[in-house]
């Protein structure tokens, strides 16, 4: 019988690692009972392992017992690695044995799925260096500086690359659990789940949720200030040649730096700041989408809805009927 191998880290976590380990744990229990029942054998065998005994969370108000040592496993079929406590550095320091096992058993044939900021755990084994890797949108930044080798896919709820998934943020590790059910059952019992559980299948993007704050840890004094113009600026169209130019910076070396620092080119960070404020006058406000487009600076409603739908993988009136149900039934 195969295995899938639940870990329980150590160290101070919250409730979302929790939540990630029981949810986990029981739906693929479900996909199992749902595969017995159309008269096969169990597939899987499914054990939480750790390091210590006992985790407990919360300040002791929750605690997790694992089944196994991670160091009593000598292979496995797939290990899952849940959220992490938000202090990255801690955690990952305090799961290095953790971190040696995971890369060893991935030696061994094991695959890998990381959920929401679990991929910290995943990266610092090395494993995802040039490969490409999702994690909570507001880990973002954190992430990137981190570890500059991986490629975060950050808009993303699922990446799957060469036996490792990862997932964005939060419960969107439920997603990633009905995705992994398809994987190692079949689609019929991924869609039972589905249905029992009451997941969305195939939701690719986290885009809808996220918040734009802008990369601002990177250290570079004059793409902070071009950033800080760039908000200030909302209402207005801006050249990269103009901005390059307000900062002594020949235009190449101008855009190499910005990317370099923000992950973002210049217009792409203008476009992010300006549909982010556009998402926030669509939940809170009445205004109708012409209005929201002409007070973040477009004039061209066929272009904003192009970028809109870009950044956040919905149209600006599906946005507002999504977030703002009173605005939406004002026609535009």
């Amino acid at each position: 019988m195969k295995h899938i191998t639940i870990l329980v880290p150590d160290g101070d976590n919250t409730l979302s690692t929790v939540a990630c380990i029981v949810g986990t744990y029981e739906i693929f229990a479900r996909a199992n009972a749902f595969w017995v029942s159309q008269g096969r054998k169990d597939l899987y065998t499914i054990e939480l392992a750790g390091l210590s005994k006992k985790t407990e969370f919360e300040n002791g108000m929750f605690a997790v017992k694992p089944e196994i040592n991670i160091t009593s496993i000598e292979k496995t079929g797939l290990i899952v690695i849940p959220s992490m406590n938000r202090d990255y550095k801690k955690a990952t320091s305090k799961n290095q044995p953790l971190i040696d096992w995971i890369s060893k058993q991935y030696i061994n044939g094991a695959e890998i799925a990381s959920m929401c900021t679990g991929a910290f755990i995943l990266a610092s084994s090395g494993l995802l260096d040039g490969r490409n890797c999702s994690t909570h949108w507001s880990a973002a930044d954190t992430f990137r500086n981190m570890f500059p080798k991986v490629l975060l896919k950050a808009d993303q709820v699922i990446t799957d690359e060469h036996g490792i998934y990862t997932n964005g943020g939060a419960y969107s590790f439920l997603n990633l659990v009905i995705y992994l059910v398809e994987k190692y059952f079949d689609r019929p019992t991924a869609i039972y789940c589905s249905k029992i559980f009451q997941i969305e299948m195939d939701r690719q993007s986290q885009s809808p949720f996220s918040i734009f704050t802008g990369q601002k840890l990177h250290g570079d004094e004059m793409v902070q200030k071009a950033q800080a113009y760039i908000e200030s600026k909302l209402h207005e169209k801006i050249s990269v040649e103009d901005l390059s130019t307000r900062f002594a910076v020949g235009r190449r070396n101008f855009d190499r730096r910005f990317i370099k620092a923000t992950g973002n080119t210049p217009i792409e960070y203008s476009q992010r700041v300006k549909i982010e404020s556009a998402k926030k006058s669509l939940e809170s406000t009445r205004k109708t989408v012409n209005e929201v487009m002409y007070e973040v600076g477009y004039s061209d409603v066929k272009a904003f809805r192009e970028v809109f739908k870009k950044v956040t993988g919905m149209s600006p009136v599906e946005y507002r009927g999504k977030y703002n149900k009173d605005a939406a039934l004002k026609i535009m």
